[in-house]
């Protein structure tokens, strides 16, 4: 047989390869950790907290309680009772004449959050709002106003809550009282603004089909 083919023959090693080998022994033995360490050193950091991460778990316990006991569930502003639960441009919202921009101009002015609830506000938050809301006729533009040249005093001017209400029974008693078209139309409970009446709202003696028409069609 030949040498190549002599079976269970080692090749040498090379002198580089043995150096390799050295080298990652020297490593291994370097950074070995004992394993008592290793198990022991995780469980204690779980099982045993330092006074230190106690104590802020427990301010911030007593942060969140304080939360829930100042926390608002109906908030009442401008005469309406709002939910606590709403953010606050919503919020402002259900005040009747408060729509979303004016809801967004109020809040720039008082520089509180958009997106806080409504139960979180503090009492001087609060009255920042009320403030707000009392000057509007100041800080909004002419054109985000709901009554502009009023009939009284010729003026632009913003209403609130029941104050629409009031104003345009006024507007309707001023209208009956002149006599013109819009005037006597609200006196007989009828459309005021152009609508038709032929098929559409129709009461008393106009409800259903005359006896003529079914002798007709018969």
């Amino acid at each position: 047989m030949d040498e190549t083919s002599k079976p269970n023959e080692e090749t040498p090693e090379t002198p580089s390869e043995k150096v390799n080998d050295e080298t990652v022994k020297d490593l291994h033995s370097k950074t070995e950790i004992p394993v008592e360490e290793i198990s022991k050193e995780p469980i204690k950091e779980k099982l045993e907290l330092p006074e230190e991460k106690k104590e802020s778990q427990k301010k911030k316990e007593k942060i969140k309680d304080k939360k829930e006991d100042d926390f608002r569930y109906i908030v009442r502003i401008a005469n309406t009772d709002i939910d606590g639960e709403k953010k606050l441009v919503r919020g402002l919202t259900s005040i009747k004449g408060i729509g979303m921009h004016m809801s967004t101009l109020i809040i720039s002015e008082t520089n509180i959050d958009k997106d806080i609830k409504i139960g979180n506000l503090t009492d001087a938050q609060i009255e920042k709002i009320k403030d707000a809301l009392d000057n509007i006729n100041n800080s909004a533009p002419k054109w985000m106003l709901n009554n502009r040249k009023d009939y009284e005093t010729g003026k632009n001017i913003h209403l609130i809550g029941i104050d629409i209400e009031t104003r345009l029974r006024e507007k309707i008693n001023i209208m009956k009282k002149i006599r013109c078209y819009k005037g006597i139309r609200h006196e007989r409970g009828l459309p005021a603004r152009g609508q038709r009446t032929r098929a559409n709202n129709r009461s008393g003696l106009t409800l259903g089909v005359s006896k003529r028409r079914e002798d007709r069609k018969k």
